[in-house]
């Protein structure tokens, strides 16, 4: 196992690779819970409960999705990288789709299904790599910046200590309050652990919070340990079903399609050259085995829709396993273990609350920023596309819309300044690409 993974080559050891999957799965457990309650529309009250998803039986898709996706990307990327239904494309899923247009969740899990094989395709010919290497370096340092900056305002928002403000936007929310508070005693706990070079500092941050929560009553003692587990039979395979409908093949659903495609390519790209610079994997601005992770994420989305939940992707919460010491797939492994133990043992996520895991998003942003470094901020027509990538992911809370801006933006100031035979052509189809989705949105 230990040769298999290259524990020497990558430095690592097997304590080091438990620590980070179980942080890895602590930081992202959140959407075992928050993915049943979006995609069965359970926060919209007069909706008819014979369109609704069954939430018992997206709980366990969720879980089984999480688990087979993390347990490909170990095997055969090798990359300490989980994989889950992936926030935002679920929101889409379920508040776009299912209730702005109507159509049946059957129908929206066989758009993603479709969306799943087509990725799957696309890989195995080779141009999904092809597209990730043609990226130039200052901008994969910038996409791993952005995302850092924008999971840091994730981590503050579900901690509390940035809240909505009318007149402002954002604002500083009440510091006295209990959740908030334990969440600030997890930073201040985490940072200092950091700071000392503790080896899982924030795995053990996230524990020590969690318990200092039950003690002062912030947190919830679970009720029970082993819950029953709910059947996946409304959700499995229904997919299938829409492909006998006619009403599912309509232009609207063809755009719909190209959504969660064009949504999950970069945010998984994006996700995927973020978490391989952190972890040291990168080098020469190429990802080695490239090809295999990301038929791994092609191989769990199209899973994914066939047990029943929404386009499953990489998840940046990985980076909180990668800072905790993650450095193969056996991390990826041993967070898959928990999810499939998760089935079992869900009262027990109750304490993995917002308080416990904002810290750890927090810190891993701060990590993740040091690749500002390694941008050639000297030259001007390289610092314009690097920095709208990295700020305007947070302002949009999008990965998406960042990389789009920062690659519209590129080959502009590249052509201007004289460097146009530096630009990948790859780099002019992405900014057609991209004007285009600006122009049709």
């Amino acid at each position: 196992m230990q040769k298999y993974f290259e524990f020497e080559k990558y430095g690592t050891n097997y304590r080091r690779e438990f620590i980070g999957g179980i942080t890895t799965f602590l930081a992202m457990a959140y959407i075992l819970v928050v993915n049943p309650l979006t995609l069965s529309l359970a926060s919209i009250k007069d909706y008819p409960d014979a369109l609704r998803m069954d939430y018992g039986a997206v709980f366990v898709a969720t879980a089984l999705a999480s688990a087979l996706g993390s347990i490909v990307m170990g095997l055969l990327g090798k990359y300490p990288l989980a994989l889950a239904p992936g926030m935002g494309l679920n929101a889409f899923f379920a508040y776009t789709v299912v209730l702005g247009s109507g159509i049946p969740w059957q129908h929206a899990l066989g758009a993603v299904l479709i969306s799943g094989v087509f990725f799957l395709i696309l890989t195995l010919t080779g141009l999904r790599e092809k597209i990730i290497n043609a990226i130039p370096v200052d901008l994969k340092h910038a996409v791993g910046a952005g995302i850092g900056l924008f999971i840091t305002f994730v981590g503050l928002q579900d901690a509390k200590i940035i809240v909505n403000n009318d007149a402002t936007l954002v604002g500083l929310g009440d510091l006295t309050s209990g959740p908030t508070l334990l969440a600030i005693f997890g930073i201040v706990v985490t940072v200092i652990m950091m700071t000392r070079g503790i080896n899982g500092a924030v795995f053990y941050g996230m524990v020590i919070t969690a318990i200092v929560g039950m003690i002062f009553g912030e947190i919830k003692m679970p009720g029970k340990v082993v819950g029953e587990v709910p059947s996946l039979s409304p959700t499995f395979g229904a997919a299938f079903s829409s492909f006998s409908d006619s009403s599912f093949y309509t232009t609207s659903m063809l755009g719909i399609i190209l959504t969660f495609l064009f949504v999950d390519f970069f945010d998984n790209a994006g996700t995927l050259v973020a978490v391989a610079n952190q972890a040291g994997i990168m080098k020469d601005n190429k990802l080695p085995r490239a090809g295999r992770a990301l038929i791994s994420d092609s191989i769990a989305s199209t899973v994914g829709a066939i047990l029943g939940t929404s386009t499953t992707t990489s998840y940046i919460e990985s980076s909180a396993g990668v800072a905790a010491g993650a450095r193969t797939g056996f991390a990826s492994l041993v967070t898959a273990g928990l999810f499939i133990l998760s089935i079992f043992f869900f009262p027990l996520l109750s304490v993995v609350t917002s308080s416990v895991t904002a810290p750890a998003l927090i810190i891993v942003g701060v990590l993740m920023v040091s690749s500002l470094g390694n941008i050639d901020w000297k030259r001007f027509e390289i610092a314009v596309p690097a920095f709208l990538t990295m700020i305007t992911m947070p302002l949009t809370y999008s990965i998406a819309t960042g990389i789009a801006v920062g690659f519209i933006f590129y080959p502009i100031t590249m052509i201007v300044k004289g460097r146009r035979k530096e630009i990948n052509p790859i780099m002019y189809l992405f900014f057609v690409i991209f004007v285009l989705y600006f122009i049709l949105k």
